[in-house]
């Protein structure tokens, strides 16, 4: 894949060649360390960072071109193409360079606060099962068929996630389904995207250090929905699929420029919804009914919040047209999402059960299923993340005293915070939440919270270590440690045994 400079600088009127323009750019990065022979280098003005201060490193990696806002002085033989604004061009460049990748297959967005992942890994098992080709890019990883890829960012970055697209393409892939968070469609990584279906699971407070207001942070959800219906778009039977039950969920029906929408909830009325549900420790089981007819799945995962995923999924599915008897075996079989209400068995009398959620709402959520499920008692463990939104601390606080027997409030990835300021505004809501003579504790080191809450717990007791979820590290002010509260909570177990 290549496109020569001048064939680039088309899509950029504005744009200002110093140099050979009959170049053939082979690849593209905002990355210096990436930069190789054919590459094009976008040098992007970011708040902490230039990357006009890394132009050199780029060409000494053999960039044959770097795209600037900026006077700059390159090695010979380097082409410069100038512009007003290097990260609105990337915009533009990115998608045209890959082909506009995401035309050739169908691309599934499903956003909102909380259950994104367990919703993309449940669609991905429907379609799998009705014989579809599938990629997925989120949270945990990235997938092409069966093939695995990290991820550094629910979304990646505009180059990142075309590059992707066009890599699922030539892979022959027929589905992607993606995590669409608020920071990608406000920073705007998703330009150049066809959608063909957009979801909605549920919003509630989270990256007011981002939005500022929740009201701006559903509006940007709902842009996703605007784009269903874009003047560029080359296909067509677009969907919007949104939760009813979440007062939020108006807001994407509002923006939705898709020719069907389809809804779904429990408790109002909606296209799809769940009746009789029965939660268990093992697994949930319920009725659907819907404009297929009426089916009953008995769920090897648990939890109403899955309920409403499961719903996602169905409506996501049926929109696209898979049948239904598909639909159906691939969630009965469907077992778990890493990190995502995740038992930890390690041969104890008790449960441990370690999740994502760093939330208010994804707590309280996990809270109360841990609620029906639990013989004793409930002991929590978790914290909140530096350098994020500190108006969810106290309410966090205040949730893990309602709905749990014993709290103990620890680190969670404080990056440049200090992480006792951080408990200390947590601590707001502990207090707040007391009830009962219940107490709690404040364990700094988040390996000697799990493992004071592990020594107490007795049998019967459901052990909570929120926060984390499939995370594998911990990131403190100074450097990014190897810490996966799974793990942890395996090797502490064993040790007491």
């Amino acid at each position: 894949m290549g496109k020569s400079i001048r064939e680039i600088i088309l899509q950029i009127p504005q744009a200002e060649v110093q140099g050979d323009s009959d170049k053939l750019v082979t690849t593209i990065t905002q990355d210096s360390r990436a930069a190789k022979p054919g590459a094009l280098f976008v040098a992007l003005s970011g708040s902490k960072v230039d990357g006009h201060d890394f132009i050199n490193a780029a060409c000494e990696q053999g960039a044959a071109a770097v795209l600037v806002e900026k006077e700059v002085q390159t090695r010979p033989g380097v082409t410069v193409i100038k512009v007003p604004d290097t990260r609105a061009a990337m915009l533009v460049i990115a998608p045209y360079f890959y082909d506009y990748p995401s035309r050739k297959l169908r691309l599934i967005g499903i956003t909102g606060t909380n259950g994104k992942t367990t919703t993309t890994h449940l669609l991905r098992a429907v379609l799998m099962q009705a014989g579809f080709r599938t990629g997925l890019i989120g949270t945990i990883h990235s997938l092409i068929d069966q093939r695995v890829l990290p991820m550094k960012n629910t979304t990646p970055d505009v180059i990142e996630l075309q590059a992707l697209f066009a890599e699922m393409v030539a892979e022959q892939v027929e589905y992607a389904i993606m995590e669409v968070s608020s920071h990608a469609i406000a920073l705007r990584r998703i330009s150049g995207c066809e959608f063909d279906v957009a979801g909605f699971t549920n919003l509630t407070r989270d990256h007011l250090d981002f939005h500022i207001t929740l009201e701006n942070y559903c509006q940007t959800k709902a842009n996703l929905f605007g784009m269903l219906g874009a003047d560029d778009s080359v296909k067509t039977g677009k969907s919007a699929v949104v939760n009813v039950d979440d007062p939020a969920g108006e807001a994407m029906l509002q923006k939705s420029k898709g020719s069907r929408t389809i809804t779904y909830g429990v408790k109002c009325q909606a296209d799809i919804m769940a009746q009789n549900i029965k939660v268990r420790s093992d697994g949930a089981a319920f009725r659907v009914i819907g404009p297929f007819g009426v089916i009953d799945l008995d769920l090897k995962i648990t939890g109403v919040f899955n309920v409403y995923n499961v719903l996602a999924a169905i409506g996501i599915a049926w929109a696209e047209g898979v049948n239904i008897s598909s639909i159906k075996a691939a969630l009965e079989s469907f077992t778990s999402v890493p990190g995502r209400f995740e038992l930890v068995d390690a041969g104890q009398p008790f449960a441990v059960i370690v999740d994502y959620a760093h939330t208010p709402d994804g707590l309280e959520n996990i809270l109360k299923t841990a609620r029906q499920i639990a013989e004793n008692r409930i002991i929590v463990v978790f914290g909140c993340g530096g350098d994020r939104d500190r108006t969810k601390r106290p309410i966090m606080g205040k949730l893990a005293m309602e709905y749990g027997d014993v709290v103990i409030a620890t680190s969670d990835n404080p990056r440049s915070e200090d992480p006792s300021g951080i408990l200390q505004e947590i601590e707001v809501g502990l207090k707040a939440g007391q009830n009962g003579g219940k107490g709690y504790e404040i364990v700094i080191d988040r390996r000697e919270a799990i493992t004071k809450a592990l020594g107490i717990a007795n049998p019967g007791d459901v052990v909570i270590i929120a926060g984390k979820g499939h995370e594998t590290y911990q990131i403190l002010k100074d450097r990014t440690i190897d810490f996966d509260d799974r793990e942890i909570a395996r090797q502490i177990i064993w040790e007491m045994r």
